[in-house]
Order: C-alpha cells, then sequence, then structure tokens
C-alpha cells in the first residue's frame, strides 16, 4: 500500500509533479496558479483530468467546459486541449502506462 498526498500549497505559475507509476496508469499532480496556463496540446493515450481544488477552464478547440473541484472530464487520444486556472487549483492527471511523462513537462516549455 501506497499514500499519495495530493494536497500541495504551491502555486508558482504550473508546477508538475509524478505522484504515481503503476502497471496500468500514471499519475500526476498540476498545480496551476490562477491566470496561469498549459497552451494547447494532444496526449499519444486516452486521459483523465479531475480537479481537486480550485476552478479552471478546460477547451477543446472552440468549446470550453469550467471545471470545478471534484469535476472531471477524459479524452480519447490525440485531442487538442488547453487549460486556465481560474482559481489557484490543482488537477489530477492520469496518462495511459504508455505515455511517457517527461512530454507533460514539455508542454509547460511549448
Amino acid at each position: 500500500m501506497e499514500k499519495i498526498v495530493w494536497q500541495n500549497d504551491v502555486f508558482n505559475g504550473v508546477t508538475i509533479a509524478k505522484l504515481f507509476d503503476g502497471p496500468n496508469s500514471k499519475e500526476i499532480r498540476i498545480n496551476l496558479e490562477k491566470g496561469a496556463q498549459m497552451k494547447e496540446h494532444k496526449a499519444p493515450g486516452a486521459i483523465m483530468v479531475q480537479v481537486l481544488s480550485g476552478k479552471i477552464d478546460f477547451s477543446v478547440g472552440e468549446n470550453s467546459v469550467i471545471l470545478d473541484a471534484l469535476d472531471m472530464v477524459t479524452l480519447e487520444p490525440n485531442v487538442i486541449h488547453a487549460l486556465t486556472a481560474l482559481e489557484n487549483s490543482i488537477v489530477r492527471l492520469s496518462l495511459s502506462k504508455n505515455d511517457d511523462v517527461s512530454r507533460v513537462f514539455r508542454v509547460l516549455k511549448s
């Protein structure tokens, strides 16, 4: 058994931490300071994005949805999407085992 702590009160732009790398999935914590963005990008596998605290604007093309705490969206592979923090937010990103965590870090550099 492994306890995973999602709570983190550091909000400085966008910060990412890999919290779990299991046999079937990878779990990433993304902290977004109010106003911070993750520009358009895509994942090679299906993903799940869940807001644990705060509020974000999650967009796919011309469509966007406001996600509050505990709301979640799922995306099929290769869907271009973007995030903007409307409040300081903690987001859980679940990746497929075949995805590379370093890809998520590269999104911040683009």
